[in-house]
């Protein structure tokens, strides 16, 4: 018994021992591990945080494990590559009509760059690339896929160049969807956005043989350009009835978040707001009729119901679906 409360008393002291102690205003006193103590193998987590209206998506983020190196990755160097066809075709998302580039042509704008992180890492691309959220990548609406800018940070000066091959991003008021590493760059992070300049890159020597190459065939142009027009129109009235064409759709009220021309288009956009709005409780569905692929959600029994999505997708995206009733 008495080696048994020697042992007691003695505990203390050899914990205390293996700690540094810091003495407080007040006479208290706090215990700090030894520097002797090893711990886990950190994570590389860089603090994140996400103010309102910032940059990155509901429920994404940076990852929980960030490899180290990121300053020194390189830029993306710029090259002549074939456009990504599929990718040229005008479409309208949230009400909004973009008309992609159809070849490498000068841009600058001045606007708010953000950025997208895991959410995205490992899905596809507007131009079928596997997104790389630590590769120099980035995605704007409407310049050409794939397609190269130099991003200026009008806070920091710094500038980074980065390949261009997503579409977005599709929030009011923002320029370039930038990759976790290209943001990082910036040192956009941990303000989730920031005030950039964006500049189009055109290849080196080859700019007038690449030019040549990418251009649309004779007459594909105003082809874009009326169908262009014929989405505007078709967007903007309340449908009192179906168009032609068989789907499964059940008859309804529907929200319309996007028209593309091309099917491929419209499946990315898809899964690209599926993620983005992941609180959807109906199913987002594309709906073809026409030539014209229709991104619509829902339905919805009454348009007091539909209204109601419609304005919270609104305060989410800073854009407004059509309402559109079958």
């Amino acid at each position: 018994m008495m080696l048994l409360r020697s042992l007691a008393a003695i505990l203390p002291a050899l914990l205390l021992a293996a700690c540094g102690t810091t003495s407080l205003p007040g006479g208290e006193t706090t215990v700090e591990p030894s520097a002797t103590t090893r711990s886990p193998t950190p994570t590389r987590k860089p603090t994140v945080t996400l103010k309102r209206g910032g940059g990155f998506y509901k429920d994404d983020g940076p990852g929980d494990e960030i490899p180290d190196g990121l300053d020194d990755i390189p830029d993306a160097e710029p090259k002549w590559e074939p456009l990504h066809k599929p990718a040229t075709r005008p479409y309208v998302v949230l009400g909004k009509e973009y008309v992609p580039n159809t070849t490498l042509k000068p841009y600058k704008a001045r606007g708010v760059a953000s950025w997208y992180g895991k959410k995205f890492h490992g899905q596809k691309t507007s131009n079928g690339d596997t997104y790389d959220m630590f590769a120099m990548t980035a995605a704007h609406p409407t310049l050409a896929l794939p397609s190269y800018v130099r991003v200026t940070s009008q806070h920091s000066g710094k500038s980074v160049i980065v390949r261009v091959n997503d579409r977005g991003p599709f929030h009011a008021g923002r320029i370039i969807d930038l990759s976790y590493t290209a943001a990082y760059r910036l040192g956009l992070i941990n303000g989730g956005s920031g005030q950039v300049e964006v500049e189009a890159i055109l290849p080196g020597e080859a700019t007038a043989t690449a030019y040549a190459q990418v251009a649309p065939p004779a007459g594909e142009a105003d082809e874009i350009a009326r169908l262009a027009q014929r989405m505007e129109r078709e967007e903007r009235p309340i449908q009192s009835a179906a168009a032609t064409g068989s789907d499964d759709h059940q008859p309804g009220i529907y929200l319309q978040l996007g028209a593309f021309a091309n099917p491929d288009n419209a499946e990315n956009m898809r899964n690209h707001l599926a993620r983005e709005l992941d609180w959807l409780s109906e199913p987002l569905r594309v709906r073809a009729s026409g030539g014209v692929h229709r991104l619509h959600l829902g339905p919805y029994a009454s348009r007091s119901d539909a209204e109601q999505v419609a304005e919270k997708i609104r305060a989410t995206l800073g854009q407004r679906p059509t309402i559109v009733s079958r």
